[in-house]
């Protein structure tokens, strides 16, 4: 690594903390430090989603899987667009109605406190869990081009550096720092991957572009693999991506937290639908790197080309391709991929344990006499804690670390969107059919995760979303039929027979 690299990446480090700290302000009560004061604007929140739902997993594996396979994140992001336009239109305007914490707030008023806590429960082990994965994963990659630049650090010192970090001023400055900072990184990694695309295309001979597409590098969609198994199908991509893209937005904590700062329902929908062109711009960047790589090595396989795995390929561009102070940029770039996903999990994690579990929450302050404020940034530090603990469970994890993290979510995913489908679409639906289902098929996705195998192959992250919502649905009718066979309505009740 240059002097000039290493300054680069040195001023990122001490200014970014700095910078999002000024622009967050001081926070003097936990629901300043939770909520940001309602008033950040909708372009900023539109930033910190994108950043929020990317990583280093992100920035390293859509050019690897490009390569291979061509455009198929932005097949994928169409599919996204889709997703949150429902979203937008259908469940952000339950959370504007009233003062919401979390968005399990919300399935407390329709279906009381056990709905509520179970719900927040599955999202904290879910989030913990897949967060886990990204960040020992992202890790990975960001320490082989440090050590390729003869820079050695043992991967317990980076992984704590990172955390500690991240935690500075996430526990300093709230959501609003959160915000700020997402903005921030997700600017730099965005420059980062549009300057490596432009600087790959202005190397490329003539007729490149003819060339990708007559090899196929430049379609949408995967053509011809199981069904079950690639997220990139037409039909995976772009139903099985709008209805994650349902799942994650529209009930996933770590995304609602965003829309709920916002000022009004209008610039929550702008947001949100920003963020989907956003993710779309930025899967397109990092696509085109990867088909241009591929282009530039003569559509060699990533192991006939001299590389280890897909996700090797663009990390090896970085450190012997580009020239200083851009290398420096993108390794900061990386770096700050990492801190954008872990520092919103952290906020959206205290967020949902202060505000689903108020009672234990107060409970466990005056024990510790802390002040409201000092106990909630204490709740910060303890699930950061837990994160660089869970880090280590999933180092020789077999699966593609990308898929794994989305397929831990999706366990939990498919009950919570069938809850508040339920809740919404079904004036019926009761606590007492609905709890004991969604408590009962989280366990059951588990095993699906791990146990189904269709044509020797996990099953896509997309299907056991649509599996959980099927179940989910299924075990509350079973139980249904049950109590009224317990309990059969009064005669008065019943319906008169045609």
């Amino acid at each position: 690594m240059s002097l000039t690299d290493l300054l680069v990446m040195l001023a990122y480090l001490a200014a970014m903390p700095v910078v999002a700290l000024m622009l967050a302000g001081r926070q003097s009560s936990p629901t300043a430090y939770l909520e940001g004061h309602r008033d950040l604007p909708w372009w900023a929140l539109c930033l910190s989603l994108v950043a929020t739902e990317t990583s280093t997993l992100t920035v390293i594996s859509v050019p690897g899987i490009a390569y291979g396979s061509g455009m198929v994140f932005v097949g994928l992001a169409l599919g996204y667009l889709v997703g949150r336009a429902i979203v937008a239109w259908w469940f952000l305007p339950l959370y504007q109605q009233g003062h919401m914490l979390s968005a399990y707030d919300w399935l407390g008023q329709r279906f009381g406190p056990t709905m509520q806590r179970l719900a927040s429960a599955t999202f904290l082990t879910t989030r913990l869990l897949a967060e886990a994965v990204r960040l020992f994963a992202g890790m990975l990659p960001l320490a082989s081009m440090l050590a390729a630049l003869h820079i050695h650090l043992p991967q317990p010192v980076l992984l704590g550096g990172i955390m500690l970090l991240t935690l500075f001023y996430t526990v300093c400055g709230g959501l609003r720092a959160v915000v700020w900072s997402d903005s921030i990184q997700f600017g730099l990694y965005l420059f980062g991957a549009t300057a490596c695309a432009l600087l790959l295309w202005h190397g490329a001979p003539a007729g490149t572009w003819h060339n990708l597409q007559q090899a196929g590098r430049l379609h949408l969609f995967t053509h011809g693999a199981p069904l079950l198994n690639s997220p990139f199908t037409p039909l995976a991509a772009l139903a099985g991506g709008a209805l994650l893209s349902v799942a994650s937005h529209g009930t996933d904590q770590l995304m609602v937290q965003r829309v709920l700062a916002a000022r009004s329902l209008r610039d929550a929908r702008l947001a949100l639908m920003g963020s989907a062109l956003g993710v779309g711009v930025l899967f397109a960047l990092l696509s085109l790197t990867g088909v241009l790589l591929w282009a530039r090595n003569g559509g060699l396989t990533p192991a006939q080309a001299g590389y280890a795995s897909p996700d090797a390929i663009f990390p090896a561009y970085i450190v012997h391709d580009l020239p200083p102070g851009l290398r420096g940029l993108m390794l900061a770039g990386i770096l700050a991929a990492t801190m954008g996903s872990l520092s919103a999990t952290l906020s959206a994690m205290t967020a949902a344990s202060v505000g689903d579990f108020a009672p234990l929450c107060a409970r466990a302050a005056r024990r510790l006499r802390c002040s409201a404020l000092g106990f909630v940034r204490l709740v910060s530090v303890v699930w950061a804690c837990a994160l660089v603990a869970c880090a280590g469970l999933f180092a020789h994890a077999s699966q593609s670390a990308i898929l794994l993290g989305l397929s831990i979510a999706a366990c939990g995913y498919g009950p919570m969107l069938g809850t508040f489908v339920a809740g919404m679409a079904m004036p019926r639906a009761q606590a007492r059919t609905l709890a004991p289902a969604f408590a009962l098929s989280v366990p059951c996705m588990v095993w699906a995760m791990l146990a189904l195998r269709p044509n020797g192959h996990p099953l896509a992250f997309a299907w056991l979303i649509v599996l959980g919502v099927i179940l989910l649905f299924g075990l509350a009718g079973l139980l249904h039929i049950m109590h009224l066979s317990r309990y059969p309505l009064p005669a008065r009740n019943r319906r008169p027979k045609s």
